[in-house]
């Protein structure tokens, strides 16, 4: 069957082949939470964004395959709930922007800026700095050494989702810097076939989102 992305807390993960990554992507609840488990064709090094919860089952998916990295999209709890369990388990470095880093449970030993990288096996995702739901909230940008340049995947944490940016609490300030941020680093640069996972919920694509651009910035939120 091919991928969707529309999972269910208890229920199966979905699962997409791309040029260089398996992308496994699972719903944790209590919070609705996706993660998701890239790995690399080549080497079968692992890469897990956002430990959010129900770490035994995040264990499970990731198996007996090298786990090189935890990504951490941004500080708020229910996205790192697991986070202790996988690396003491595991052992895996964490990786999370230096602004939200210090909230997390365990020491992030590799802090990423924007326009930086982390890798997994042969593969390597670009980060993005997507200031506002909070200080150091994060993407990654996954192109395939630019194999995939018109049909890029990106995983938005809370900053994006289908219909909107990530919750800014009706504070004027740090929406205005979430959707300039979104607009300027993702839908001025990025083409409408990116497809976008989201830190909960179902993926979408920039081109099904790009017509509200206006409508979100007019309302808000």
């Amino acid at each position: 069957m091919s991928y969707t992305g529309d999972v269910k807390v208890g229920g199966e993960p979905d699962v997409r082949e791309l040029p260089g990554l398996t992308v496994t992507k699972v719903a944790v609840g209590p919070y609705d939470n996706n993660a998701y488990v890239l790995r690399c064709s080549a080497t079968g090094e692992q890469l897990l964004i956002d430990a959010a919860n129900e770490g035994t089952r995040l264990l499970s998916l990731i198996g007996d395959g090298p786990l090189g990295r935890v990504v951490t999209t941004h500080r708020h709890q229910d996205h790192w709930q697991a986070l202790s369990q996988v690396v003491e388990a595991t052992h895996a470095p964490v990786a999370a922007h230096p602004y939200d880093a210090e909230i997390l449970p365990v020491p992030v030993t590799e802090p990423v800026e924007h326009g930086g990288t982390v890798r997994v096996g042969r593969s390597t995702l670009e980060v993005i700095h997507l200031r506002g739901h909070t200080p150091g909230s994060i993407a990654l940008l996954y192109d395939a050494g630019g194999e995939l340049a018109d049909t890029p995947h990106l995983f938005t944490g809370d900053s994006l989702f289908p219909g909107g940016v990530g919750n800014t609490w009706g504070d004027p300030k740090l929406f205005n810097q979430l959707i300039t941020d979104v607009t300027e680093r993702v839908f001025d640069r990025l083409p409408d076939k990116t497809w976008v996972y989201p830190g909960h919920g179902g993926d979408t694509t920039l081109g099904k989102e790009r017509p509200g651009l206006a409508e979100w910035r007019s309302r808000g939120w």
